[in-house]
């Protein structure tokens, strides 16, 4: 096994990674499955520019569903991200 450098930051970690094979320096043999309940994905905040009309629509749903608007909005948007992807893919 080649020996993993060391790295300044994680930019070049990252590029270090993107050009190199990890099987050349880890043993993947022993690797374990670990589960990381508590970990969440990072998120960045968006303004998104609604019709008033689309806005209350979506509260009223997010009332009914008892989550938050926000939150409906997200899952509308997974729901449909998924299905174009799997669309693309056939």
């Amino acid at each position: 096994m080649k020996k993993i450098p060391e790295f300044a930051n994680e930019d070049d970690e990252r590029r270090f990674w993107q050009a190199h094979d990890s099987v050349e320096y880890m043993d993947w043999s022993e690797a374990e499955t670990v589960i990381l309940p508590e970990l969440k994905p990072s998120t960045k905040s968006i303004s998104l520019r609604l019709p008033e009309s689309m806005l209350e629509q979506l509260k009223l749903l997010a009332h009914k569903r008892d989550v938050p608007y926000q939150s409906l909005v997200k899952m509308f948007l997974a729901e449909r991200l998924q299905s174009e992807l799997r669309s693309t893919q056939g």
